[in-house]
């Protein structure tokens, strides 16, 4: 008898394939003619001359890598500079850099919480938040969506400590949380409330300062931030915001700080470049949000089933998982770059383009993408 212990990865294969979630690596080249509406650079930051100059320079500078964790070399003074400006920025009191928001969100939810905890988490949270939420041992509420009611009850059920967590702007729909509302239910019933804010940043609050800072909370008592730099700020890593209690037990506790290899300088570098841009240029926050708002009424007026974002992301709903295939890909022959989300990425079952509106986008290049999707839009 052969030894074939991975034959179950073909009947996986062929399950995904009949369900039309197959997934397939597309290396971009470093120039393209494509409008580009799938990134996440939100900002339009990620070639912006001073950003890339600033990356640069770092990694002349400091090398092209971090050398080690934060705890032995990999912590620099550009790393430090960084942390300081970002929390200033935020409105927080402290901030500790990671190596991607993903190993953000897994140091803040373990370090934090444990086994005698209850984690309340939003059934449309990030997959980072997910699986922070099972690599903390601790007991975990998943409620409904948006469903205050359903965090207070689950709070009062169980009594003891415990943690709220929550996106602050969707990845999917591009919807918000009341975060306003869900930081009254948690001061309510003592609990701390830890938002991921990875696609506020740069977008929500006055001159991007985030969800949190635009809900007047940034700062406040038992309020801890996650972040990336990979979105708004075109470059690469996380971070953890908060008191600064709270840094130092990160530093001494999260596991995905204290065993990985610190943020590469260019990323820091680049991160620090682009932060410093947007305090000079912060209406770049206002155009962001107005070019969603444009994509999303021209889309709906033109008959799509987009949803009104809150933020930077425009999804537009597709029949079915299929459906959402050949769309994208009929935009992309058509010149445009799109996201295709489908299960398992959304909670709901739905598949969806995801449009990410950017503040460098002309109105020329929005016509242009509502004309695409219109076009390409398949007949249900």
């Amino acid at each position: 008898m052969s030894f074939a212990p991975f034959d179950w990865i073909d009947d996986e294969a062929r399950r995904r394939a009949d369900a039309g979630l197959v997934r397939t690596l597309r290396p971009r080249p470093a120039e393209t003619e494509l409008l580009d509406l799938a990134s996440n650079d939100y900002l339009g930051l990620t070639r912006h001359p001073e950003v890339t100059a600033a990356a640069a320079d770092a990694a002349r500078h400091w090398g092209a890598g971090a050398t080690g964790s934060r705890l032995v070399t990999g912590s620099t003074a550009l790393h430090a500079e960084l942390e300081r400006e970002l929390a200033d920025f935020c409105g927080f009191e402290a901030a500790l850099v990671l190596s991607s928001g993903y190993a953000a969100n897994l140091a803040a939810l373990t370090a934090l919480t444990g086994r005698d905890w209850l984690i309340v988490s939003d059934a449309s949270n990030h997959a980072s938040i997910v699986d922070g939420c099972r690599l903390s041992r601790a007991e975990t509420a998943v409620v409904p969506h948006a469903d205050l009611e359903a965090v207070r009850k689950s709070l009062q059920a169980h009594g003891g400590k415990a943690l709220a967590v929550t996106d602050s702007v969707f990845s999917v729909d591009g919807d918000a949380a009341p975060l306003a509302a869900l930081a009254r239910v948690c001061r309510a019933e003592n609990a701390a409330l830890l938002v991921d804010d990875a696609h506020g940043l740069g977008v929500l609050g006055e001159g991007g300062r985030g969800a949190l800072a635009a809900a007047g909370l940034a700062g406040g008592d038992g309020i801890v931030a996650t972040l990336t730099l990979s979105k708004s700020l075109g470059s690469q890593g996380g971070a953890v915001l908060g008191p600064a209690r709270v840094i130092d037990h990160l530093v001494n506790t999260a596991r995905t700080f204290i065993f990985d290899t610190g943020l590469a300088p260019a990323a820091a570098g680049a991160a620090l470049g682009s932060l410093r841009l947007l305090r000079r240029e912060p209406e770049r926050a206002g155009r962001a949000r107005k070019v969603a708002t444009a994509l999303y009424e021209r889309l709906t007026a033109a008959g799509l089933a987009a949803v009104r974002p809150d933020a930077a992301v425009v999804s537009v709903r597709a029949p079915s998982a299929d459906a959402a295939v050949r769309w994208a890909a009929d935009c992309r022959t058509a010149g445009m770059a799109v996201g295709c989300f489908r299960p398992p990425s959304v909670p709901d079952g739905i598949s969806r383009l995801r449009l990410t509106a950017r503040a460098d986008l002309t109105d020329e290049q929005i016509a242009t993408a509502v004309a695409i999707v219109r076009r390409t839009a398949p007949v249900s």
